[in-house]
């Protein structure tokens, strides 16, 4: 019999711990690294890695497959981008547990929050489950990368309140208690944790707050203290930190999240942004972390690699002339057509002349922010820039559409109308509205920079008409570790996309090329590592559209030794499953 079922040999080995590179091999015996430097004896399968770097796979922190785990084993694009495991169940929304009744409702917050087509999960999503271990056993079959799950505090509402589960509702005594109750059946079964979303911009697709949107103190501490005298359990939340209201609600709101890493006794991260409303909000989120680690919490900022925002084009859910009368009337047409059409000089012309007709208002789920942004085009077109082949999220501020507008002499819009033409239509335009108000990345590579921060923010699987930040983790390793002059080292970002990241979510078990550990690992070309621009295909149940971004360099991801992608393309390997955490 061989020594080893697989020996990688020859690599760069960045083992995950923060330690200096080096060269040796990784041999794997049953899905577990059992050698690591020198590795004597035979292999099964040899996969030489010389050149290359060997890193632990990817934990994402932040992903939104509650849905599409159910149908979908590829989970791609995160498997596309070295992510073995993704933490699904993020900003309080989810499809557990759950009523007949009630799936319809949950399907429609999804859509909302998530920009996730609503007739794709209706047709997508088998159901089959009430519980939330019901779930987790439901989705439990062969993947091909693990994920976690989180139970998620809009469909726990709707599930204990019902029909006084809607936004604004005081929940009683009995129904927290029924709630605190849920939650640790959920995570004694294996859920990693709990979540729960308080941003004014998350609405349903019928313009309706979320349930758990207001919910008083007394409930968030009830539920949370479901956790209390347990060995694992984490917990998420994303909050706006009322900021839409008022700044000084900023401590209030600081102090409720605060309260719920108090009664749980447990990890809590938070999302951290740059906002155009109040740009050093992100500061003074960052001050009240830091002291509530001072006495003894353990609360940590999960942060986006770049720019937060929107893809535009006409494929994608938005663009700047979708609310124009001339536009709305073939907006139904193939895209082809719709080209066509847009190409003509008559037709441009009358639509430059119009105004956007209002998208937000009663009963639809685009935020009033979608309104404001459009009635200011030029200021938008200051930070809208032509994605191109080769994608760039930190342009030059002199290439925005903006600033082209103004040296052709053509007008603002006028050149972002040929824009969208492009590539037959295909074009997308990048519109980085959060993390960039200084047009530049400066304030994100701070963040990063914190000891309390996390990677994450990829919304994996989520907004799949409008951003495409599932590719998060490669852009950490190009960006950051590689092509910025003022970058991060290496080692360091290997180090927080793979051991802090299981760690946090209670994983032992992987984020380390280490003897033990289990086989999930990157071989990459790191020198050539790249982007690749993303694509719209119509691959979603009910035939949905969706963004997909690939990647070059991605020699092999392996999940428990076996692999399941080489050279950027999916094996059709199914090594992952649901990733219990138990103890």
């Amino acid at each position: 019999m061989s020594t080893y079922d697989l020996k990688i040999t020859g690599g760069t080995i960045v083992d995950g711990s923060g330690g200096a590179r080096f060269t040796g091999d990784v041999g794997i015996k049953d899905g577990v690294i059992v050698a690591v430097g020198v590795c004597e004896g035979d292999a099964r399968e040899t996969f030489d890695a010389t050149g290359a770097i060997v890193t632990p796979g990817f934990t994402d922190l932040h992903t939104h497959y509650d849905g599409q785990v159910s149908w979908d084993p590829d989970l791609a694009p995160s498997s596309l981008h070295g992510v073995t495991t993704a933490v699904m169940g993020n900003c309080g929304v989810g499809f557990a547990p759950v009523r007949p009744a009630d799936h319809t409702r949950l399907i429609e917050l999804m859509e909302g929050v998530e920009d996730i087509p609503g007739a794709a999960l209706a047709e997508g999503i088998p159901w089959g489950w009430e519980s939330f271990p019901e779930y987790m056993e439901r989705i439990d079959f062969p993947h091909a990368i693990d994920f976690c799950a989180q139970v998620t505090h809009d469909a726990l509402r709707v599930y204990v309140m019902g029909e006084r589960g809607v936004a604004n509702s005081v929940a009683t005594d009995e129904d927290i208690a029924r709630m605190r109750d849920l939650v640790r059946e959920a995570v004694q079964a294996g859920a990693v944790g709990f979540s729960t979303g308080r941003s004014d911009n998350h609405r349903s697709v019928r313009g309706e707050e979320t349930p758990a949107s207001e919910a008083r103190m007394e409930e968030l501490v009830g539920i949370a203290e479901a956790l209390k005298g347990l060995s694992h359990g984490v917990v998420q939340g994303v909050s706006d930190f009322d900021m839409a209201k008022s700044p000084e609600l900023f401590d209030g709101e600081f102090d409720l999240l605060e309260r719920m890493a108090e009664a749980s006794g447990r990890p809590l991260s938070m999302s951290l942004i740059q906002r155009d409303q109040e740009p050093g909000q992100w500061r003074r989120v960052l001050k009240r972390v830091e002291a509530a680690n001072e006495r003894g919490l353990d609360v940590k900022v999960q942060v986006g690699a770049r720019g937060i925002g929107l893809m535009l084009g006409l494929q994608a859910t938005f663009h700047p002339f979708i609310g124009f009368p001339s536009y709305k009337k073939i907006s139904q047409l193939p895209l082809d057509e719709q080209v066509r059409i847009m190409r003509d000089p008559a037709f441009k012309a009358q639509l430059l002349t119009e105004k956007n007709e209002p998208l937000s208002g009663d009963g639809s789920p685009i935020p009033p922010l979608a309104d404001q942004l459009l009635a200011r085009i030029d200021m938008i077109a200051l930070r809208l820039f032509k994605l191109g082949e080769q994608p760039n999220y930190e342009p030059d501020p002199n290439t925005c559409l903006y600033v082209q507008g103004r040296e052709s002499g053509r007008g603002t819009l006028d050149v972002i109308y040929d824009a969208l033409l492009e590539q037959d239509g295909r074009a997308l335009l990048y519109f980085p509205l959060y993390n960039y108000i200084e047009r530049n990345l400066n304030q994100v590579y701070e963040m990063l920079q914190h000891p309390l921060a996390l990677p994450g923010l990829s919304d994996g699987g989520a907004h799949v008409g409008t951003v495409c930040d599932a590719s998060f983790p490669t852009f950490m390793l190009t960006h950051w570790a590689r092509d910025r002059k003022d970058g991060l080292p290496l080692e360091k970002v290997i180090k927080m996309q793979c051991h802090d990241t299981a760690r946090f979510v209670g994983l032992a078990d992987r984020g380390l090329v280490a003897v033990g550990q289990r086989a999930d690992l990157n071989v990459i070309d790191h020198e050539n590592l790249a982007l690749e621009h993303p694509r719209i295909q119509n691959d979603l149940p009910a035939g949905g559209r969706r963004l997909m971004q690939g990647a070059r360099g991605y020699l092999a991801t392996f999940v428990r030794g076996e692999m399941i992608a080489r050279d950027g393309k999916l094996t059709g390997a199914r090594p992952g499953r649901l990733a219990r955490v138990t103890a």
